[in-house]
Order: C-alpha cells, then sequence, then structure tokens
C-alpha cells in the first residue's frame, strides 16, 4: 500500500529509475515562466531563463529553480488568511517583515502575485496559479519527508486533525486519551487540533486542510469516507427559568409550541424529524445552544452527557424523553484514498483501540 500521496513507490517496491525524472519540476517551473511571458508578449529575461533551466548551461537540474522554502510557506499563510495582518498570529512576523518576504518572493520570481492595499487583499491571476503550485509543492515535499522517515521506522509532519465541539465531556469518545498515546508514540509529529461544525469538518477533509475528522454528520459528502464509531445521546430541555421547568404531565403539543433553538447545519427536514415546524433562533454549537436553553426563553437538545452537570445542579430538565430525543451517529471521516497514509492510519487505529477499551 502507498505510504504516502506523492510518486515515490511503496516502501519495499522497486523499478528502474525513469530518464528526466530529476528535471520534471524544474521544467513545469520553466513552462510556467515561458507561460507568463508569452501573455506578457516577450520572452523570459536571461536571469528568469537562468533559474528556469539551469540543467542547460551545466549546473545541477534543481539548482536554484525555486525560491526558498520559508518564502512559499509565508506565501501560502497570506493566502490562507487573506491578508498580511491576519496572518501576523501563524507566522509570528510582523506586517513590514511579511511584507518585506513576500516582496522578495515576487523580486525571485519576476511576478507579482497579489494586490494589496485599501482596496483589500486579492490574488493576480498569475498568483492563483503559483499558489496552486505551491500547496501541491508543499503537500509532495510533506510526503516526502514522511516517506523518509517511515524509511527509519518513525513518523515525523502534521497531522491536522478536526473534531466538533462539547465532546471532551462525552466518555464514549475517548479522543484525548487518543491524542496523548498517539503523542507518546510518536513525538515527531505535529498535532493541530481544530473544533469546527459538521459542515466545516467536512469541507476541511474534502480540500485536505483536515487529515481527519470527527463528529456527526446528517449529510454527506462525495469523496469522503465515513467510518462509523458510537452514537450520541440527545435530549430536549429547558431550564429552571421556563414556565414549563416546574409542570408535571406536559402535553406534546404544547412542547411543539414552545420557541426552540435548531441548528444552523439542520435542514427543515431534520427539524421536522425532532418534532418542530419551526425554530426561534438558530446556534453553530452546542455551547451557544447550552447558552440560549439556560436562557428560560428557549427549548433546545442537548447531548446528554454535555447538559448531566446543569441537570445535577438543578438548573436543566428533560422534557418528554419518551417523545423528545435522539441518537447522533459519529463517525471518524478522511478523504477516500488517504487513508492508508501513515499519519492517518496510525491516529485511527489508535482510537479505534481507545473506543475497544473504553
Amino acid at each position: 500500500m502507498p505510504l504516502w500521496r506523492g510518486s515515490l513507490l511503496p516502501l519495499g517496491s522497486e523499478a528502474a529509475p525513469k530518464p528526466f525524472t530529476s528535471v520534471n519540476q524544474t521544467d513545469r517551473v520553466a513552462r510556467f515562466y515561458d507561460g507568463c511571458a508569452a501573455e506578457r508578449e516577450q520572452a523570459p529575461s536571461p536571469q528568469q531563463r537562468d533559474k528556469c533551466y539551469p540543467y542547460v548551461i551545466g549546473r545541477h537540474p534543481m539548482a536554484n529553480a525555486l525560491p526558498d522554502l520559508k518564502l512559499l510557506r509565508i506565501f501560502v499563510s497570506v493566502v490562507r488568511h487573506q491578508g498580511f495582518a491576519n496572518a501576523q498570529h501563524e507566522l509570528n512576523l510582523s506586517t513590514s517583515a511579511i511584507s518585506t518576504y513576500m516582496s522578495q518572493l515576487e523580486s525571485a520570481l519576476g511576478l507579482v502575485l497579489c494586490h494589496r492595499g485599501r482596496g483589500g487583499f486579492s490574488l493576480t491571476s498569475k498568483g492563483e496559479l503559483f499558489h496552486q503550485e505551491t500547496l501541491r509543492l508543499l503537500g509532495e515535499l510533506e510526503g516526502f519527508e514522511q516517506y523518509a522517515a517511515a524509511l527509519k521506522g518513525e513518523l515525523r509532519g502534521t497531522l491536522n486533525l478536526g473534531v466538533i465541539d462539547s465532546t471532551v465531556s462525552d466518555k464514549a469518545l475517548p479522543f484525548a486519551e487518543a491524542i496523548g498515546a498517539y503523542s507518546q508514540e510518536h513525538p515527531a509529529v505535529h498535532l493541530h487540533l481544530s473544533v469546527m461544525s459538521p459542515y466545516e469538518l467536512q469541507l476541511g477533509v474534502q480540500d485536505n486542510r483536515l487529515d481527519l475528522a470527527i463528529g456527526a454528520f446528517s449529510t454527506r459528502m462525495s469523496g469522503l469516507v465515513y467510518m462509523p464509531l458510537y452514537r450520541e445521546q440527545h435530549w430536549l430541555y429547558c431550564s429552571n427559568r421556563h414556565p414549563l421547568f416546574n409542570e408535571r404531565r406536559i402535553p406534546e403539543q404544547v412542547i411543539t409550541q414552545q420557541r426552540m433553538v435548531g441548528r444552523g447545519y439542520w435542514s427543515q427536514a431534520e427539524l421536522a424529524r425532532h418534532g418542530f415546524k419551526h425554530s426561534a433562533a438558530t446556534v453553530e454549537s452546542m455551547e451557544a445552544q447550552l447558552i440560549l436553553v439556560l436562557s428560560g426563553a428557549y427549548v433546545g437538545y442537548l447531548p446528554e452527557h454535555y447538559a448531566q452537570a446543569w441537570v445535577d445542579k438543578g438548573d436543566l430538565r428533560v422534557l418528554l424523553p419518551a417523545t423528545f430525543g435522539y441518537q447522533a451517529p459519529f463517525s471518524m471521516i478522511v478523504r477516500r484514498g488517504r487513508s492508508r497514509e501513515p499519519l492517518i492510519q496510525t491516529f485511527r487505529d489508535l482510537l479505534k483501540a481507545q473506543l475497544n477499551q473504553a
């Protein structure tokens, strides 16, 4: 099975070397420059041609063919955050330093990659093309690092994980335990954990911003693999500030007339399955849902494990559990074709082992 998304063969496999493989990347960059020159209706400058075609004058094929990788990573961060100021925190650099690095990159390429100023940040048409190629190149380099580490029997690189909010109190999901075991066994791997809505998690996995994500997904997206984990119990709650809190034998029709909190990622059909025709408020997280329910102005569904602490304090109560309740199926998702990558497969196996022990 392949160990990464690049073009290297799986461990243990051999093949005859292909001629001219070493200049493929240089040729791609060279063609990029030629395309830009053609659009300007001029030939590439000698300096650009010297950078793009170093093998023509007898140097190593990759010598000076690519800009500094640090500049490429800064460029990708600026694009991701849509501006210099927004990228400061991630890069730990001032805006003036970022601007200097971006100017160095543009000077090395002989291209204007982005517009910045009062009109906001935006990529030029060539900047868009260069950004796509930079993402591909950095992905291949990370894959190469993982492949080289696998040859030595160790894992390296960054594992980007995603999870929905308010799972820390869920004993059915030993997520923290799995992360602890993973970090202990593979200390060279850098973990990046994001908390997102189910929709954002799926998009993140789909476009490779996330390697693996865990959540309850009422709708599914193509290109993803969904691996069932367990079911999370939800009940309908009201707070001690709500008129129904001290009522007994509440009719179902009375409950369905209450102001209800819906989820931003629920469809109208999903809302109806939970007993309500419309919602009076919308949230994107469980914490926001809990705040609105505790206000006394709304009723709403919450995970049992998350609401239990407030139930024990007498701040929340379950409404008609025989009618209003459901189980949310939790899944672990990865992008199709990536489940056997070493970083992903190792974490997936560790989480499954922790689930079996729970």
